[in-house]
């Protein structure tokens, strides 16, 4: 997901998408762990979306106060 629309989205709504990101990352790495992934590349962006979405999160919750 892009920058653009996670801005777009309120913080409750971001809440959401960092659960959903950290789920896909642990199916992930379960799917490593027993050999079932084919694609590795998937790890590292699904980590970087996880980050993404907290750190518009967190900046969201700072400039509110």
């Amino acid at each position: 997901m892009k920058s653009s629309e996670l801005r777009a989205k309120d913080n409750a709504g971001l809440t959401e998408e960092v659960k959903s990101l950290q789920k896909a990352h642990f199916n992930l790495r379960m799917q490593k762990a027993t050999q079932q992934l084919n694609n590795t590349a998937q790890l590292r962006v699904t980590r970087r979306s996880i980050a993404r979405a907290k750190t518009i999160l967190a900046e969201k919750l700072t400039t509110k106060e």
